[in-house]
C-alpha cells in the first residue's frame, strides 16, 4: 500500500511540474521581459543586463523577448523604488541594481520606498571588491595621503556605493574626500576625471578593468584602498583592504558592515509579491544562463568574472545587513554624516 501511494504521489507531483510548466509557458509565450538597471547602463551592470537579455530567454519557458532599461537617478534609488512600488508584480519585469541598496535603507533612508528584504532575490554573477582610485595628476600616493590633502571626489546620489564608501572612510578614518553629487552616471564622473573636475573616485575594480583598462595599463590612476571582507586575486598586491586601516574594533565592526554590500555583487531581482512558482522559475533561468557557454564567453570578451551566489544566499545576506546590530547600525549611522556638496 504504501508503495502504491508513494508511487501515486509521485506521479501527481509530475502532473502538477508539467502543468506549472505549461502555465508558464502559456504565460511568457509572445511577451516582453524588462531588465531595469539602476545605473546609467554603461558599466558592468549594463553590459551583464544586456547579455542576459540576449542568452537568458532561451531558459524562461515560451521565450519571450527580453529588453534592458537605464533608469538611473537619486543613487539607485529611483529604479528601486520603481521595482518595488510602480513595476508588474506579473514576472515580466525584474532588475539588476547596486549593492549598496540594503545598506542605504538601513543607515541613510533617504529618498527610501523600498524593502529590500521583501524583494524576490534571482541570484548575482559574482563578488567583486570595490576600490578607491584617484587621478594620476593628483600628486596622491597612498590612501594616508587622504588623510592630510583635500581630494575631489564625483559621485551619483547618497543611495550608491561610491557615495557611501567615501563619506564613512571621512568620519571613521580621516580620510579628506571632498564629495560632490549630482552626476547621472559613473561614466559622466570618469568624464570629468579625465577633464580634471573632479580627482577621484570609489568603484568596482571589474568595472574599472572592462571599461579603462588603459587607465591601468598607462598608469593613469592610483588605487588607494579596496573594499571587501577579503583582498580580491585580481587587485594588485599592495593594496590595503579598507577595514584593515580602522585603529580600533569599533571603526573595523562599522567598516565591516559598510562593506556589506560587496556580498552581494551585482544582485538580481524581481519585484515583491510575484507568484512564487514563476520566482522559482526566473531563478532557474538565471542559473542556468550563468552556465551557458555563450554567456560566459560574452563575460569573458568584457573581461568580467563570474562566480554565481545564488538567490538564497543573497536572500540571507540582504537580511544580515537589515538585521544588524542597533549598536553597529547606530555608529555606522553617525559615520555616514554629512560632507557631501550637491
Amino acid at each position: 500500500m504504501v508503495r502504491v501511494m508513494s508511487a501515486f504521489a509521485a506521479g501527481l507531483a509530475a502532473l502538477v511540474c508539467a502543468a506549472t510548466a505549461a502555465q508558464a509557458q502559456n504565460f511568457y509565450a509572445g511577451k516582453t521581459v524588462t531588465i531595469i538597471v539602476s545605473t546609467g547602463g554603461d558599466d558592468s551592470y549594463g553590459y551583464i543586463a544586456r547579455a542576459f537579455a540576449q542568452h537568458m530567454p532561451r531558459y524562461i519557458p515560451g521565450q519571450p523577448t527580453m529588453i534592458v532599461k537605464a533608469m538611473p537617478g537619486a543613487g539607485n534609488v529611483l529604479a528601486t523604488n520603481h521595482l518595488y512600488n510602480i513595476a508588474p508584480k506579473d514576472g515580466t519585469t525584474i532588475g539588476t541594481i547596486n549593492n549598496a541598496i540594503p545598506l542605504h535603507q538601513v543607515l541613510d533612508g533617504r529618498g527610501v520606498k523600498y524593502d529590500a528584504s521583501k524583494f524576490n532575490w534571482l541570484g548575482s554573477t559574482g563578488t567583486y571588491n570595490s576600490v578607491a582610485y584617484i587621478w594620476h595628476t593628483a600628486g596622491i600616493k597612498t590612501i594616508q595621503d587622504v588623510m592630510s590633502k583635500e581630494v575631489i571626489l564625483g559621485g551619483t546620489g547618497a543611495g550608491s556605493s561610491i557615495v557611501i564608501y567615501p563619506t564613512v572612510m571621512n568620519n571613521v578614518l580621516g580620510t579628506k574626500f571632498k564629495i560632490v553629487l549630482g552626476y547621472k552616471s559613473v561614466s559622466e564622473i570618469n568624464i570629468a576625471m579625465e577633464r580634471g573636475e573632479v580627482q577621484a573616485r570609489t568603484g568596482s575594480y571589474a568595472d574599472l578593468q572592462s571599461e579603462h583598462q588603459d587607465w591601468l595599463d598607462q598608469k593613469k590612476v592610483v588605487l588607494l584602498t579596496q573594499i571587501g571582507s577579503k583582498p580580491d586575486k585580481a587587485i594588485p598586491a599592495g593594496v590595503p583592504l579598507v577595514v584593515d586601516l580602522a585603529k580600533t574594533e569599533e571603526q573595523r565592526q562599522i567598516l565591516k558592515l559598510i562593506a556589506s554590500p560587496i556580498g552581494l555583487g551585482r544582485p538580481y531581482l524581481a519585484p515583491p509579491d510575484v507568484d512564487k512558482d514563476r520566482v522559482s522559475l526566473l531563478r532557474k533561468a538565471f542559473a542556468e544562463t550563468m552556465a551557458d557557454k555563450a554567456f560566459l564567453a560574452d563575460m569573458a570578451k568584457l573581461r568580467i568574472d563570474v562566480d554565481p551566489v545564488s538567490g538564497d544566499e543573497i536572500a540571507r545576506n540582504v537580511a544580515d545587513t537589515i538585521g544588524a546590530s542597533p549598536e553597529i547600525v547606530a555608529k555606522a549611522k553617525a559615520a555616514m554624516g554629512e560632507g557631501a556638496s550637491q
